[in-house]
């Protein structure tokens, strides 16, 4: 959905290039691939080692992130351990659970109000059918 890919500042991915250009390659590669996870949800760092073709990297993977200069812009705290614990973050494990938390609460917010928009568009569409589109 377009609304996820916008809520992550609305960077594009050379905008996010130019600000982690001092990092190593296989870094920039991780971050960017993270960029992908969308709103609400998340990804092991297996699914990120494996997503970037590197499937036997995932402590590298986790490395990367730790490296991460805009945890905020670039939502590394997406990224959690296979078996769902949170794993580690650089703004502490309890910001990770709490944006985290947010995130899901937001993304609901947000698919009720889309919900609602189309429903009350359905209704108006037809309402207004009997009137030959006039109105």
């Amino acid at each position: 959905m377009s609304w996820q890919r916008g809520f992550t500042l609305t960077l594009k991915k050379r905008e996010v290039k130019k600000l982690i250009k001092d990092l190593s390659p296989f870094e920039q590669k991780v971050l960017l691939k993270v960029m992908e996870i969308p709103l609400g949800e998340t990804r092991s760092y297996k699914w990120v080692a494996n997503a970037i073709g590197k499937p036997g990297n995932i402590r590298q993977v986790a490395r990367a992130l730790s490296k991460n200069p805009y945890p905020l812009i670039i939502p590394c705290h997406r990224v959690i351990r296979s078996d769902g614990n949170p794993g580690g973050y650089i703004l502490g494990e309890e910001a990770k659970r709490f944006l985290l938390d947010l995130e899901k609460r937001v993304k609901s917010v947000i698919i009720g109000e889309c919900n609602k928009r189309r429903k009350n568009a359905r209704r108006i569409r037809k309402e207004n059918s009997g009137t030959g589109g006039k109105i």
